[in-house]
């Protein structure tokens, strides 16, 4: 069953519950009332029959005589000291049996029956002694005939009523269902990879923002599948290019092309591009795993400006053999729950990238604020090009000191894994780059 219909047989099913309960509730409360107000007309012709005999006016006899004979008003008046029937408009068996069971049962009931007959009845005492009881009833019959008519005009109106709920629930569920049935047409073409027809779709409420979140996803899924094309082109390049070198050097050794000196030369490029090639492949796995794998990261407890200290520690030698001065200013204590040797990979990579560009110094700066460690890498080179600053953490993304391309997108992976963000500026035009990394804290 579609939506439509699902909403529409759930809100008439809705409708019909509440509306039947109400009308029951209604019904069985509308008897009460008219046995109420029924009495209130007993009592007032009783008191009017009485004030009418009272006064013993020959004018009001006619009256009086309209009073007696209205045979929807049965009259019963009996003397319970002497248990005698003094008057009575109705038949003598009923007259004698209301007041034979008036002590023991009728005394407090608002509805008599007998004979199979049932009144509404008002009853009181005509004397001071309280032994002359004047008894005004009227047949339930006539109540329950209002009663039907009652509900046979509540049940039309029932059904008006159903069918009115039923075209508005049928508006507002087109309204509802509508939208969605677009944005399905919209979530087809993702799944056939047509990113660049998704349309936007008119809603509102949690189907617009659902909307929003479908086409971010078609705009994700577009560049997660364009920059993965790019990647195997690039991946496929820089493979390429070591196995070339080791293929063409070791056919000319082979085929006797280099001998000597040139052989060893040869053997000497192929184990170096072997190592190049180990490299990148053993990247790649981990870039792989860091986006997959959650056996990879195993997050504790870490203080961060220990991985700093020890990260620069290991960049030590070789700032040292390029002449770069490391500098490390204030380092407060900062704990994380993080995978220690990932973060300082991440790190490394960070920090070498700054020693390869820097001309004569590299500043790691810590700051805390808000709950957030800021650390800030720069160093004193040329800065990033602009055309590579919007890409720099791609994948074989990298400059003319850059190796494989893979080790600042490393970095990124590992920090935003770790819950943390990076980014990279430029200080200003050739006075260097900045690498800020920010990490939240975590006890």
């Amino acid at each position: 069953m579609k939506l439509l219909h699902q909403l529409n047989a759930a809100f008439a099913a809705l409708i019909i519950v509440i509306m039947s309960i109400t009308a029951f509730f209604i019904y069985s409360l509308l008897m009460d009332m008219l046995i109420q107000d029924e009495q209130r007309q007993l009592k007032g012709r009783a008191e009017l029959l009485i004030d009418i005999i009272s006064e013993q006016d020959p004018d009001r006899s006619p009256q009086l005589s309209q009073l007696i004979q209205d045979r929807n008003y049965p009259i019963l008046l009996f003397d319970r000291a002497q248990d005698e029937v003094l008057f009575r408009t109705m038949p003598a068996e009923v007259a004698d049996s209301w007041m034979e069971r008036y002590e023991e049962e009728l005394v407090d009931q608002e509805v008599w029956e007998s004979g199979g007959e049932k009144y509404v009845v008002y009853d009181f005492p005509v004397n001071a002694g309280n032994n002359q009881i004047l008894v005004m009833a009227t047949p339930l019959n006539d109540l329950q005939a209002v009663q039907s008519v009652f509900a046979l005009r509540m049940i039309a109106v029932f059904l008006i009523g159903l069918f009115l709920a039923l075209i508005v629930s049928s508006i507002l569920t087109w309204r509802l269902v509508t939208p969605l049935t677009k944005l399905k047409q919209e979530v087809k073409k993702i799944e056939k990879r047509q990113f660049s027809k998704v349309e936007k779709v008119n809603a509102s409420g949690e189907i617009k923002e659902v909307e929003q979140s479908v086409r971010h996803m078609a705009d994700e899924l577009a560049r997660y599948i364009h920059s993965q094309k790019q990647f195997f082109q690039n991946a496929s390049h820089e493979l390429k290019t070591p196995l070339m070198s080791i293929q063409g050097y070791a056919e000319g050794i082979r085929d006797g092309v280099f001998e000597g000196e040139a052989a060893e030369k040869g053997l000497n490029v192929m184990v170096s591009e072997t190592e190049r090639l180990k490299k990148i492949v053993n990247e790649m796995i981990l870039l792989a795993k860091l986006d997959s794998s959650e056996d990879i990261y195993k997050p504790e407890l870490t203080d961060i400006s220990e991985v700093i200290s020890q990260a620069k520690d290991r960049l030590f030698p070789l700032a040292n053999e390029k002449g770069i001065d490391l500098e490390l200013t204030h380092l407060p204590s900062f704990y994380s729950v993080v995978d220690r040797e990932r973060v300082l990979q991440a790190l490394i990579n960070i920090l070498s990238n700054a020693v390869r560009h820097a001309k004569q110094k590299v500043t790691i700066t810590t700051e805390v604020q808000e709950g957030r460690l800021k650390i800030q890498v720069g160093d004193d080179g040329n800065g990033i090009s602009e055309e590579l600053l919007s890409q720099l953490f791609e994948r074989f993304i990298k400059g003319k000191e850059g190796e494989t391309g893979l080790g600042l997108a490393i970095s990124r992976a590992i920090i935003e894994r770790s819950g943390g963000t990076i980014y990279a500026f430029n200080r200003s035009q050739g006075t260097g780059a900045i690498f800020e990394i920010e990490f939240n804290r975590k006890e």
